[in-house]
């Protein structure tokens, strides 16, 4: 008969499993992270890592840049560079038509004009060098165009004049 009631089908007993422990948790080590933006396309770091100033590709400057912080030229610089104690990076892009005094010059792009440098002169394989050099050291990699003269100053004195020569007496 029928009473109207839904008869209970038994259930079989759900098996009993033993909770699953959360995985293993090993603390990462936190990395700072610094969020891209449009105007900071991915390329390789700059040759300066020091810090300091720089005249990028887009610009053109005329006239004197003097100063005592380190340089990196990537534009046009035309006139004269005087950094004192600091040191000057021309850039594979520069173009730097300029007498230039530093205490270390190092040249990827191309230079027409007198360089001095207290301590040594670079010329990079790339770079090109159409002047003058006065330095106490001096390295020209293979594949550099060098048209000028060198003299190497023994005493680091590169603001001009003669070097002191040894006398015959």
């Amino acid at each position: 008969m029928w009473t109207g009631k839904k008869r209970e089908v038994p259930r079989e007993p759900e098996p009993k499993t033993p909770p699953t422990p959360p995985p293993a948790v090993h603390p990462q080590p936190k990395q700072e992270t610094k969020p891209m933006t449009p105007s900071e396309p991915s390329r390789p770091a700059p040759v300066i890592d020091r810090g300091g100033a720089r005249v990028g590709a887009g610009l053109h400057v005329k006239g004197e840049i003097s100063g005592n912080e380190d340089l990196q030229i990537d534009g046009a610089v035309e006139g004269h560079v005087q950094l004192g104690e600091r040191r000057l990076t021309i850039g594979a892009s520069a173009r730097v038509t300029a007498d230039v005094q530093a205490r270390e010059v190092v040249v990827f792009g191309n230079v027409k004009g007198n360089l001095r440098a207290r301590d040594r002169i670079e010329i990079k394989k790339d770079g090109s060098v159409v002047g003058d050099l006065t330095t106490a050291r001096i390295m020209i990699e293979d594949g550099a165009y060098f048209k000028g003269s060198i003299e190497i100053d023994r005493g680091g004195n590169s603001e001009g004049g003669t070097p002191a020569r040894p006398s015959t007496s």
